[in-house]
C-alpha cells in the first residue's frame, strides 16, 4: 500500500495543486507511489443551507468550525493507523524529523480549518495533533497541508529518483543546506567559488560542511544551539563509556 493522503477540506478544489507537478505528480498520477484524495467538509453539514460552523461559545469574533461535523467528515475516511493532523499556527512545529517518521508510515489524514478554527472537542475526542508549518497565521490550513504532504511525499523511495540528493539537505544533522553554483562561470561580476572547480571532491566536501556550519549559525542559531547540545551530550556519554 503506497503512502496515502486524505485531506479533510471546504475546498478541495485547492488540491493537487503543486502536488501535482514535476516529479511529485508524476509520481502519483502515473507511478502509484503515493495517493491523494479530498474530503469536502461541506457534504457533512446536517444545516439545510450547508452550514458547518457556529459562534464560539463565550463569545467573540467569527465563526468555529462544528465538532459533529468534522467527526462525520473523519468518520468516512478509512484511517488505516494513519496520524491525524490538524493544520493550526498554535500546533507542534514541523520539523524534518517528523516529516521523516511519517513519510515512512502508511500516510496522513490532515484536517484543514477555517474561520476561527475548530470546536476543540474533535481534536480531543479523535486524537489530531495539531502541526504549524511557521510562526505566521494562514487564512486556512489548505497551504499548510500542501507543504506538510509534500514534505513527506518527496521522500517516499522513487519519487525524487536520487537518494543521494536527499543527503545533504537542509535539517540533516541538524544543519541547513550549503549554497548552490552552476553555469556560467561569472555572473554579473560574481565568480563560482574556485573550491568547486578544481575538481579535488575531497575539499569540496570540506568547504561545504563549513558553509552549512556557518549559514547554520547566522541563520538558525536555535538549531546551531541544538546541534552543539546534541555532541556534548554524545562526548559526554563517550567518556563515560569508552567501549567500542
Amino acid at each position: 500500500m503506497p503512502f496515502a493522503a486524505t485531506v479533510l477540506t471546504m475546498f478541495p478544489e485547492a488540491f493537487p495543486g503543486p502536488l501535482g507537478v514535476s516529479l511529485i505528480g508524476t509520481a502519483w498520477r502515473e507511478q502509484g507511489l503515493w495517493a491523494l484524495e479530498t474530503v469536502d467538509i461541506r457534504t457533512f453539514s446536517k444545516d439545510k443551507r450547508g452550514f458547518l460552523d457556529d459562534t464560539p461559545a463565550g463569545g467573540g469574533p467569527g465563526q468555529v468550525m462544528r465538532a459533529d461535523v468534522i467527526a462525520s467528515a473523519l468518520d468516512s475516511v478509512e484511517r488505516r493507523e494513519r496520524p491525524l493532523l490538524y493544520m493550526s499556527a498554535r500546533g507542534r512545529p514541523l520539523t524534518q524529523a517528523l516529516v521523516k517518521t511519517w513519510a515512512s508510515g502508511p500516510g496522513l489524514i490532515v484536517l484543514c480549518g477555517r474561520f476561527e478554527g475548530v470546536d476543540q472537542r474533535v481534536l480531543d475526542a479523535r486524537g489530531f495533533e495539531e502541526v504549524a508549518v511557521g510562526d505566521a497565521v494562514l487564512a486556512g490550513g489548505e497551504a499548510a497541508a500542501l507543504v506538510t504532504i509534500e514534505a513527506c511525499v518527496r521522500l517516499v523511495p522513487g519519487v525524487l529518483g536520487q537518494a543521494a540528493s536527499l543527503s545533504e539537505e537542509s535539517f540533516e544533522e541538524g544543519l541547513l543546506e550549503h549554497p548552490q553554483y552552476t553555469r556560467p562561470r561569472t555572473f554579473e561580476g560574481l565568480d563560482i567559488p574556485e573550491v568547486l572547480l578544481g575538481g579535488n571532491h575531497a575539499e569540496v566536501g570540506k568547504w561545504r560542511q563549513a558553509q552549512r556550519e556557518l549559514t547554520t549559525r547566522e541563520r538558525r542559531p536555535d538549531l546551531w544551539a541544538a546541534r552543539t547540545a546534541n555532541q556534548q551530550a554524545k562526548g559526554a556519554q563517550a567518556r563515560k563509556d569508552p567501549r567500542p
